[in-house]
């Protein structure tokens, strides 16, 4: 059985939406980690609000911007897909905009600003995830998504590392770390709006029962809420345990983060292409069972207390990240494979729901069962993964709109990715 065992840069590019939108992508990622990072921090130092005030404030920003997500689904149901794209990145442009106009102790503008921010922040990956689905096709898609949360990781830790160094101008630069990133998102904007690429999902030919009716998905969402958890092990879960538990320096918990980052900016297309020689939903079940044997890894670490804890979770760590580098090459894939394409849109709009609840969620959950010990945080995760990955597992697919199956894929052709039949483009390598 032949899989994608080949990665043609250039290909990859193309499948993903042109050069042209590689550089808005890079650019969007880019401003987010100068400023996502530093939010609470701008909220407390710049407008001297309390941390409580700000972090209920962006909570609900975050929250309310899940309110945008159907209108979202319909929109790109009527095929619009780089104009959504670009509609994400002037959002949050509004939401800078609003960030740096809010004067200190306001924290009902703050908190408006925080909303312009959510919805930006929760509206591109639909929207992105919608744009390289008419572009590209089969394993070539599968390949060109991981690609693309290869390039954001990238930008948002570089941007996050330049953001750190410039920390030490205080305010002032807190500002103009701001300011950097609405430019950002406004360049970002312009260049995905460039790409001019549009579907017109009512003229697509009706192959292999793409009319059907959007699918339900029940236990395919309900498990993504407990999955996205592992996204914020590494910046919550493992800060707070290491710390508190373990009392170890918080060089640990950036070097671990660090290490995250870099191992999925590097593997996370090489493992996405190793997969696709096993269906979409067994390889999505698989991240479930990696990432509950890396949470009982960590309640194993924790267990060897201050001398030896430390680098014991510093190791499972990496296995939590290829857990996490499986999901996250899995899931978004195995949506648009079972959506059909008249729904697409709001197919990925309530995939993106879950995802969106299940990290607004994710810290309480956290932080109420770290207090109670290891075995309540770890043995908890572990035993809800389980329960979700076996759900993702044994749920049927009906009138998907492509087959779900590991069978043989051609490696990414050198040439331009073969277009949907639907889409209009203008911009490079999408004609």
């Amino acid at each position: 059985m032949s899989t994608t065992t080949k990665i043609q840069p250039r290909a990859l590019v193309r499948a993903s939406g042109g050069p042209r939108y590689a550089v808005a992508l890079a650019v969007d990622a880019l401003g987010t980690g100068l400023l996502r990072p530093f939010l609470l921090l701008y909220g407390v130092t710049v407008l001297r609000l309390s941390a409580p005030a700000t972090g209920i404030a962006m909570t609900v920003g975050i929250v309310a911007g899940l309110v945008c997500m159907p209108a979202v689904g319909r929109w790109l149901d009527r095929g619009a897909r780089s104009t959504v794209v670009a509609a994400s990145m002037l959002v949050r442009v509004v939401g800078v905009a609003l960030l740096l106009a809010t004067p200190a102790g306001h924290v009902w503008l703050f908190g408006t600003a925080a909303l312009f921010l959510g919805i930006g922040n929760q509206a591109w990956p639909a929207a992105h995830a919608a744009l390289v689905a008419t572009v590209a096709h089969g394993r070539e898609r599968d390949a060109a998504l991981a690609g693309g949360r290869a390039l954001r990781n990238a930008g948002l830790g570089v941007g996050a590392l330049l953001a750190t160094v410039c920390l030490a101008g205080g305010t002032t630069a807190l500002q103009a770390l701001a300011a950097v990133t609405g430019l950002a998102y406004l360049a970002a904007a312009a260049l995905a709006w460039s790409v001019r690429l549009h579907a017109r999902p009512a003229a697509t030919p009706a192959e292999d029962g793409t009319d059907g009716p959007a699918p339900r998905m029940r236990a395919l969402l309900a498990a993504n809420v407990i999955y996205v958890f592992c996204l914020n092990v590494p910046e919550i879960a493992l800060p707070l345990v290491l710390v508190t538990q373990l009392h170890a320096s918080p060089v640990w918990s950036a070097a671990i983060f660090v290490a995250n980052t870099v191992l999925v900016v590097t593997l996370q297309v090489p493992v996405t292409v190793l997969m696709s020689r096993f269906s979409r939903r067994s390889v999505l079940a698989l991240a479930g069972v990696v990432l509950a044997a890396s949470y009982l890894g960590f309640l194993v670490a924790t267990s060897l207390g201050d001398g030896w804890g430390a680098p014991a979770v510093a190791a499972v760590s990496v296995v939590c990240t290829l857990g996490e580098i499986i999901y996250a090459g899995s899931a978004t894939a195995l949506v648009t494979a079972l959506a059909p394409a008249q729904v697409l849109g709001r197919t990925l709009a309530r995939f993106e729901l879950s995802t969106g609840f299940g990290l607004a969620v994710s810290p309480t959950v956290i932080t109420a069962l770290a207090p109670h010990g290891p075995t309540a945080l770890w043995g908890s995760l572990a035993a809800a993964t389980l329960v979700s990955a076996s759900a993702v597992a044994i749920e049927k697919d009906h009138g998907t709109a492509e087959q779900d199956q590991g069978t043989a894929q051609r490696p990414l052709p050198p040439g331009p990715s073969k277009p949907a039949s639907s889409a209009i483009a203008s911009g490079d390598g999408v004609k």
